[in-house]
């Protein structure tokens, strides 16, 4: 089977799955269960792998638990960074779990293990608490034990029943697809609630190929409000492990969400030591504070958010905002976001920002804002985007691409307003590699490098003119839209006219003579 046609067979068993077990349970709520039991048996069988070595001889899930020496455990929890025991792993518990009286508690002890199993090593802080939303107790699997056992083990056994093949790397891309698929579904079903935490993998692609535009490697990419992780995975899978050295960082104030990441970084087979995802509010108590400033920075933040902003005085001498000489207003925390990932950018990096249009054109504090970032020359690109490309809000959105390393004063403009495909319910960027038909993804990569003037498409607009319009940085005040109504020639307009009435004319006279004639021959 093609391995398209395979992730999409794959994809219709998870989605049934998901509609079968969850039953009275809100799809939104359920969607802990299935995502944890899929990174369950992830981690189970990525285990069992590495304690396997390729040994055929050696069967992990067989073995006993006491037969497990100490310094075996120590070596896995220093590379893998978690310990998991024969008879805790996923194909063990499933197999006994549909007579098992105490699945849902020995689930809980298991998950509890293997996150107590990191503690005193550096792995600890990205263990613990992965399973926190995996509520084996709680009554949304139903009232009583029985109730709650029966419907995790129907999770359980879902889950073991799909085919993911040997543990290869095809294998652990189809586990990451699968996660993401799950996540971009419930999310898509969800409306708000879930586009909150999710970019859509066609937007994601174009984000992380603008941020990472032209470099051969970067230290480390960031994200400051990363959600699930979709954009920081976007860059992995489309760049080779090498370029990015350092590995994937990111901040979440969401404490589901932000386990959903971790998660999601395990998934796609990026060990503990090359992610650094941590839980917090971004603006009010920011991470990475001593790391290197980031080559690469993704974000989606969310749209005109309230902030504390200027009822806390200690902002304004804040590193991040004190530049700028003004804070982002407090009902709409956007430029806040903006300034902290420029803080954060190193001198040869790019961050690619999707932001909320009115912060490009609106006065006050946002205008001042803009005219600190135009005057010290870090706006490099802004496009506008079509409406309708992400899960919960049909708006059309603008991604803001900052540099600290421009070599003139130009800023460019790209209305990609008008590329998309239609969906069912939403629009799509299309990612094709045919050079003679570029996709959308293309199009807009090929003009943001080349830096090309395009009718009606892309302009590069000089300092002065944007500081003449009052460092207005929307795209339609510099890319003029296509007239597409129908030119008019009015002098053969008039000679059409003139010939009809002249035709009108004759049918008249001919209409008369065959009247006069017919009263006639009465």
């Amino acid at each position: 089977m093609h391995v398209t046609q395979q992730r999409a067979a794959l994809q219709r068993q998870i989605w049934q799955i998901a509609n079968e077990v969850r039953g009275a349970v809100d799809g939104w709520d359920f969607k802990q269960y299935v995502l944890g039991t899929l990174f369950y048996r992830f981690i189970s069988e990525n285990f069992s792998s590495y304690i396997e070595g390729g040994d055929d001889s050696i069967r992990y899930s067989r073995l006993s638990d006491d037969v497990i020496p100490d310094d075996i455990k120590d070596d896995a929890i220093k590379t893998k960074g978690y310990f998991i025991y024969p008879s805790q792993l996923f194909a063990n518990v499933t197999a006994a779990a549909p007579a098992n009286e105490a699945l849902n508690t020995d689930l809980a002890n298991i998950f509890t293990a293997i996150e107590g199993s990191a503690s005193g090593y550096p792995s600890e802080l990205d263990i613990k608490g992965l399973f926190a939303d995996f509520d084996t107790t709680s009554n949304r699997l139903g009232n009583t034990v029985k109730e709650k056992n029966a419907r995790l083990a129907a999770v359980l056994k879902g889950v073991a029943e799909l085919d993911f093949g040997d543990f290869e790397g095809n294998h652990i891309d189809l586990f990451g697809d699968a996660y993401e698929f799950l996540i971009s579904n419930y999310a898509a079903n969800a409306g708000k609630s879930g586009g909150e935490f999710f970019t859509p993998q066609h937007v994601s692609k174009l984000i992380a190929q603008l941020a990472m535009h032209g470099q051969t490697q970067v230290n480390k990419i960031y994200d400051p409000a990363c959600g699930s992780g979709s954009l920081l995975l976007q860059a992995k899978k489309h760049f080779d492990s090498h370029i990015i050295e350092d590995g994937f960082f990111g901040q979440e104030i969401n404490h589901t969400t932000y386990n959903l990441a971790r998660m999601n970084m395990f998934l796609h087979n990026i060990n503990y030591d090359k992610f650094n995802i941590q839980l917090g509010d971004t603006l009010r108590t920011p991470h990475f504070d001593d790391e290197k400033p980031f080559d690469a920075i993704v974000s989606n933040p969310p749209y005109s958010v309230k902030w504390i902003g200027s009822d806390d005085p200690t902002l304004i001498n804040d590193d991040r905002f004190a530049p700028a000489g003004v804070l982002a207003p407090k009902s709409k925390a956007d430029f806040a976001f903006v300034l902290h990932a420029l803080h954060y950018l190193s001198g040869k990096g790019r961050a690619a920002i999707v932001c909320f249009p009115g912060i490009f054109y609106r006065g006050g504090a946002e205008q001042k804002i803009r005219q600190y970032l135009v005057d010290n020359n870090y706006v490099e690109t802004v496009i506008a985007l079509a409406p309708n490309l992400f899960f919960g809000t049909t708006i059309a959105v603008n991604i803001l691409v900052l540099s600290k390393h421009k070599t003139d004063t130009l800023i460019q403009f790209i209305d990609a307003s008008g590329l998309f495909k239609k969906a069912v319910n939403y629009n799509v960027l299309t990612d094709d590699e045919d050079q003679e038909n570029p996709g959308h993804i293309q199009q807009i990569m090929q003009v943001f490098g080349s830096k090309a003037d395009v009718a009606y498409f892309a302009a590069s607009v000089d300092y002065d003119a944007v500081a003449n319009k009052g460092y207005n940085l929307s795209v339609s005040s510099y890319v003029a839209a296509e007239d597409t109504r129908e030119v008019v020639d009015i002098t053969e307009l008039n000679a059409r006219i003139e010939r009809l009435v002249s035709r009108q004319v004759e049918l008249r006279t001919s209409i008369d003579v065959i009247v006069a004639e017919l009263e006639g021959s009465e």
